[in-house]
């Protein structure tokens, strides 16, 4: 199950950039070709990140299908089977165009606050 070593890099990531400040969200993309299971990944990041500083942080997933644009034709699939060849034309002079995104989209945290002067 590689959903729980990405699991992991998302929240090394996220615990190295929120400071001392608590994380609601993290929103990451990932292409369809990344064969990520999301409700392992969801599992995992539950796994990964109880007891934590990001202990009930939310991970929203955006699964990004794949698509390729055909050069033959210059219309634009979205891919159901792994096969890289064009709808349209059955073409297979295509240039993938997405699916293989893998982002870290944004990271939402709690605001800091000022009392007295000071950042708490």
């Amino acid at each position: 199950m590689h959903e729980l070593s990405i699991a992991q890099a998302i929240a090394d990531t996220v615990e190295q950039r929120r400071g001392e400040r608590e994380v609601r969200r993290v929103e990451v993309r990932i292409g369809h070709f990344r064969q990520v299971v999301p409700d392992s990944l969801l599992f995992s990041w539950e796994m990964i990140t109880t007891g934590t500083g990001l202990d009930g942080c939310e991970l929203v997933i955006e699964q990004v299908p794949a698509v390729v644009h055909c050069r033959a034709c210059g219309n634009d699939t979205t891919l159901d089977l792994p096969v890289l060849a064009c709808a349209s034309c059955s073409g297979v002079d295509v240039e993938l165009v997405a699916g293989e995104e893998f982002q870290l989209v944004s990271i939402d945290l709690e605001p800091t606050r000022h009392v007295d002067g000071l950042v708490h």
